[in-house]
């Protein structure tokens, strides 16, 4: 069921698969919420959602400016754009699998409001506070380009540094970027940022699995493993075929990832 959602000053679009046809111990119970990168829209857990569907309620959307999703007019903040999602589609308590700048939203979620995660997949993720996590040389690049106007070059850039697992063309790749692109210029005046949370890591008292491509930028993958060692038994994922995008290079190893975080939200930790 697709469904504009009301946040403050504005609405995101997003989709609600409902609960599995098919009964069993695994079907029902807490809603697994999907949480997109900055490279990508909604569209890029396409190939992992075959996988979640079959046994779990799937939301997803498009954060304000991606996809389906209106660009914003006023200031926002994404973590509290995430709680009008759930708010909106009863979910009081929900697993959230996000996505590098979708997971620096889920964890600020766990870190504001912990009684509504009860489990976390993170993604190549992000976080806030984290001053490493991207390269002075790569921000410097963008930031030219992106005052000459010059997409193609942006493209360029990103599949260069955040893509370097592709071979070829990389078409599919290619088109997630390319859709973004009027995202980043859209949201850059209005976007809040929330809280600082990488000093907070140690807080987090959810499961979590972490998923870390060997192939990604060496800020991320460095910033990954400290991530994956702050916060309290979180598991580390590597995956070696996998750049910035595990949800297209590796789906299958993905969905076990997210499966795996939503099994273990069942468990006395994702229960407190």
């Amino acid at each position: 069921m697709d469904a504009m959602v009301s946040v403050k000053d504005g609405e995101v679009w997003a989709h609600d698969s409902g609960e599995p046809d098919a009964g069993g111990p695994d079907s029902g119970g807490l809603p697994l919420v999907l949480l997109h990168p900055g490279v990508g829209d909604s569209r890029v857990w396409d190939p992992v959602l075959p996988h979640l569907t079959e046994r779990h309620r799937v939301i997803r959307y498009d954060a304000r400016g991606y996809g389906r999703s209106p660009a914003p007019t006023a200031p926002y903040s994404l973590v509290e754009d995430l709680i009008a999602v759930l708010d909106h589609f009863g979910a009081a308590r929900a697993v959230l699998a996000g996505s590098s700048m979708g997971g620096a939203t889920a964890i600020s979620l766990a870190l504001r409001d912990p009684a509504r995660v009860a489990a976390l997949a993170l993604v190549v993720p992000g976080v806030t506070g984290a001053e490493d996590l991207v390269s002075r040389e790569f921000t410097a690049e963008v930031g030219k380009l992106a005052e000459a106007g010059d997409v193609d070059g942006i493209v360029a850039l990103v599949m260069r540094t955040s893509a370097a697992a592709g071979t070829g063309a990389d078409l599919e790749v290619e088109a997630h970027v390319r859709s973004v692109i009027p995202a980043w210029f859209a949201v850059h005046p209005y976007h809040v940022p929330d809280p600082p949370a990488f000093d907070r890591l140690g807080e987090l008292d959810v499961p979590c699995v972490l998923v870390l491509g060997e192939r990604d930028q060496p800020e991320v993958v460095r910033t990954n493993e400290a991530m994956a060692r702050r916060i309290p038994g979180c598991r580390l994922v590597r995956l070696a075929h996998s750049d910035h995008f595990p949800t297209v290079r590796e789906p299958s190893a993905v969905a076990e990832a997210v499966l795996e975080a939503h099994a273990a939200a069942g468990g006395p930790a994702g229960q407190r």
